[in-house]
């Protein structure tokens, strides 16, 4: 039997933790370890309780969900439990924020239930929420934050060491948005290769998933912007 996921739901509105209480409740492969009205409350249950994932929202009391992300999930941190920011908000700046903290998903409070729920076993199974064209489109428009502004840069130096020479094509074709079967076509593999090299990527560079490379990738200028 599948184990179960499981999650801590981090929402201020009492109503809207209820609802998501209720949902995930239902879910014979979900299993709610806790629930917090407050980032600060969040770290600190996540922290004691370990759940897989949990359910972050943005604009919280006493501490936001992105600055609560980036304890939970940040450069750094050991062991982190995938986070799914789920916010009423459709601003790029906190989807950008919310991906460079360590969340590994993004949706809106107005998403489906049955979309929630998709999402939340997709981070859960370490796979990125986000379309690889919505990723592209996204970071690309904050291409500019995350350039070095020179051409000496340690990071870069890192990636390019230790990754292969196939290994960095297919990041920088993962960070222009293309998908397993486009990368597959455009480098004429085969779309389970791309999956290996897609996975040694991230077991190389300590990531946790693909946005998490597509981040790093335009942080050291591996790819540009197009438009």
């Amino acid at each position: 039997m599948t184990e179960s996921i499981r999650v801590l739901i981090c929402e201020d509105q009492e109503l809207v933790r209820t609802g998501y209480v209720t949902i995930f409740s239902t879910q014979t492969d979900m299993t709610v370890v806790g629930e917090a009205a407050d980032g600060r409350a969040a770290v600190e249950l996540a922290r004691r309780l370990r759940p897989d994932v949990v359910v972050m929202d943005v604009r919280m009391p006493v501490l936001d969900g992105i600055e609560a992300t980036r304890r939970l999930a940040g450069p750094g941190v050991e062991a982190p439990p995938k986070v799914l920011v789920v916010t009423t908000f459709n601003v790029d700046a906190y989807v950008y924020e919310a991906l460079r903290a360590g969340a590994s998903g993004f949706l809106l409070k107005d998403t489906p239930p049955a979309r929630l729920l998709d999402g939340i076993r997709t981070i859960a199974r370490g796979e990125s929420l986000l379309a690889p064209a919505v990723t592209r489109s996204l970071i690309g428009r904050f291409a500019e934050r995350l350039r070095p502004t020179d051409t000496s840069h340690p990071e870069r130096d890192h990636v390019v060491r230790t990754l292969t020479r196939r290994e960095l094509e297919v990041l920088q074709q993962l960070a222009a948005g293309l998908s397993n079967a486009e990368i597959a076509e455009k480098l004429v593999i085969s779309t389970e290769t791309v999956k290996t090299y897609v996975s040694r990527i991230l077991t190389k560079l300590g990531l946790r998933d693909r946005v998490q490379a597509v981040v790093l990738a335009y942080r050291i200028g591996l790819v540009r912007r197009e438009d």
